[in-house]
């Protein structure tokens, strides 16, 4: 892990990837080490052959640019994948249905960790189990608690409440080490660490073959550790290996290069507003490099680790309150500091082994839960329970019929589950990488015959598609509405049949009352006002929630959507940025002693929750003055944008 990201955060193309292993991958190697087993060929030496084939097959593929297959990714393919590796790591720390792995399998007695106890009569497997979880679940909700420290008024300053979000996880890692190994009388599983820095393959003798004590039984204590470079000839006779081992390699490279293109796509996603740009084919060989170099050392494959990255993202982000990006700081730095802090683990190792196995499963399960705060499968997943009148606001939820999106989530889950099981059942568990690969010609060629092209833009875009598709939506209903002045009753009428013999589509329902629905000055009280919100992630999936613009010479104009007396409406008056004090009094030019005190109805208005406000922006075109609301942070908004608008 250290020697690869000190590497990449040099050399490679996309900084804010961070390399790691992934559930996918890992999930290809315990199959891979299921099929040594039964050709009766070593492990390692089938690993270091496949790896071999695979880095070649990472060559070619960057040689033909078959990364153009990745820009053929949509939320469809992306969701599904970023949702299966969230699950893993979720899974994983919980308790996995297929291995011994995760806290709840502390409380069954026969657990691997109870065996160095078991001649203590004094033990119980059942405190210890329980100590575990008290562990596992304080990980995860310290880690919660300190990730909010940013916003909150606690602590001295903004520097405090900024370092305590920033080291979360490490803080509560630190905390319940402590207390995990403060109860001497109930010991729980530590982290298992070799004493000393060396392979931890131990061999029964020279020809380093066998591996000790599982091989040879009765032998003491092992030959020693076996080479650091496999041994590429040890075949058990069986020549042929290598050969072969190209079949296994495709599969192998289609998981890997999937898993790298997914997580550079997502990664590179408009949302989080990223100025690197990308390096697909670049990144390919250097990857392939890594795989090529860690299989012949006999170790694990290193890729586009997508959690890790994503949440490297989200802690080199400047965000607002409610999780909005304004800005990434894009530097290799942060990459370089973390796996050289990696490389200094190795001297010591001692206190790595005082870290409670729990608590890395508390350090999964948070990382998991915050990764599907911004995957919409698994917001729409949440509203099959839902009422449907109580659907967050999205461009789905409010111009796609229910039904409709729901068929277009069950779609994703009928595959999610499908790759899942394949997965995990033995027999043809190799080939799920090609279930991965399946996902892409079915949004390609498939769905567009389920789904017209207004749903799929809705629900499988990217928010600025959206944005272009809601304002030509209203602004052709603006034009039927204008037609409709003109006296001409009977095309609304035929229009209004047309959409519901259609059937897919909904038509916006209209806020304020019909003689303001009909001007042709777009105003707060329009449907348009969708333009307010973007997508910020949340316990039940991405939401889309109010935003402001800021920027140039722009009048803004505030406008209450409650109920106010004219007074306090005469009160609000246009402004422009320049005029508008938004300052904190610490960078204000003025002092506070003289700036002018508000009316009690510009603090009342001033007071008023953000879900009762909303913002528009008024622009001069030239052919009038027109007013839009406004739709992200900290555009520069001028008269040459009015065509947009």
């Amino acid at each position: 892990t250290a020697w690869c990201g000190i590497v990449y955060a040099l050399i490679g193309g996309q900084p804010m990837m961070i390399n790691g292993g992934t559930g996918p991958v890992l999930a290809f190697s315990e199959i891979l080490y299921k099929v040594s087993k039964s050709m009766d060929v070593p492990f390692l030496t089938l690993n270091a052959w496949i790896g071999i084939w695979v880095a070649i097959y990472m060559f070619i593929g960057a040689v033909l640019d078959l990364n153009r297959v990745i820009v053929l990714c949509t939320r469809f393919t992306d969701e599904i994948f970023s949702f299966l590796i969230s699950l893993i790591f979720i899974i994983n720390a919980i308790g996995s249905p297929f291995s011994d792995v995760g806290v709840i399998h502390y409380f069954d007695m026969n657990h691997k960790a109870h065996d160095a106890y078991e001649d203590q009569p004094l033990y119980s497997h059942w405190a210890s189990a329980l100590l575990s979880l008290i562990v596992f679940i304080g990980t995860t909700q310290v880690a919660f608690l300190l990730r909010k420290f940013k916003f909150s008024p606690f602590l001295p300053s903004q520097a405090w409440r900024n370092t305590m979000t920033d080291f979360a996880v490490v803080i509560s890692i630190l905390i319940w080490s402590v207390i995990g190994n403060s109860f001497s009388e109930i010991p729980i599983e530590k982290l298992n660490v070799p004493s000393k820095f060396a392979p931890t393959f131990q061999c029964c003798d020279a020809s380093c073959t066998t591996s000790w004590p599982n091989d040879c039984y009765g032998q003491s204590d092992p030959f020693g550790p076996r080479p650091w470079v496999v041994n590429l000839s040890d075949l058990n006779g069986k020549t042929w290996v290598p050969f072969m081992a190209a079949g296994p390699a495709l599969l192998a490279f289609v998981l890997v290069f999937l898993d790298d293109g997914i997580t550079w796509h997502l990664i590179n996603h408009p949302s989080h507003k990223l100025n690197h740009g990308d390096a697909y084919n670049w990144d390919t060989i250097v990857v392939g490099v890594f795989v090529l170099i860690n299989s012949m050392l006999g170790l694990p494959w290193l890729v586009a680790a997508t959690v890790r990255s994503l949440n490297h993202i989200h802690a080199m982000a400047e965000k607002l309150p409610d999780g909005t990006f304004v800005s990434v700081h894009e530097t290799r730095l942060s990459n370089l500091g973390i796996h050289v802090l990696v490389l200094i683990t190795i001297f010591a190792l001692d206190v790595l082994k005082l870290i409670p196995v729990p608590v890395l499963y508390g350090v999964f399960l948070f990382m998991g839960l915050v990764s599907l705060g911004s995957n919409q499968f698994w917001g729409r997943m949440l509203m099959f329970f839902m009422q449907p009148s109580k659907y967050p606001v999205q461009p789905y939820t409010q111009y796609m019929a229910p039904k409709r999106m729901h068929l277009f989530t069950a779609i994703q889950l009928f595959f999610f589950a499908a790759l899942y099981a394949v997965k995990s059942i033995k027999v043809i568990a190799i080939a799920f990488p090609i279930l991965i690969a399946l996902c892409i010609p079915v949004r390609i060629y498939l769905l567009p015959k389920i789904f017209n092209e207004d749903e799929l833009i809705l629900i499988d875009s990217d928010p600025n598609t959206v944005k272009m598709w809601i304002a030509n939506k209203e602004q052709e209903e603006e034009l039927l509405l204008g037609g409709e002045e003109g006296g001409d009753d009977g095309d609304e009428d035929d229009v209004s049949n047309h959409d519901e013999e259609e059937g897919a589509i909904k038509p916006p329902t209209p806020v304020a009352a019909a003689p303001a629905r009909r001007r042709r000055v777009r105003t707060v009280s329009m449907p348009a006002g969708h333009f307010m919100f973007s997508e910020q992630p949340s316990a039940l999936g991405p939401q889309l929630r109010p935003q402001m613009v800021l920027g140039g010479d722009a009048v803004f104009r505030r406008s209450l959507t409650t109920p106010a007396s004219q007074e306090e409406v005469s009160q609000i008056q246009d402004t422009t940025l320049e005029g508008m004090d938004l300052a904190a009094p610490s960078s204000s030019n003025t002092t506070r002693k003289n700036r002018p005190r508000p009316s009690r109805a510009q603090r009342r208005a001033n007071s008023c929750p953000t879900q009762n406000m909303m913002f528009e922006i008024q622009i001069d075109t030239g052919m009038g003055r027109m007013q839009q609301p406004l739709e992200t942070l900290n555009e520069s908004v001028t008269s040459s944008r009015a065509p947009e608008l």
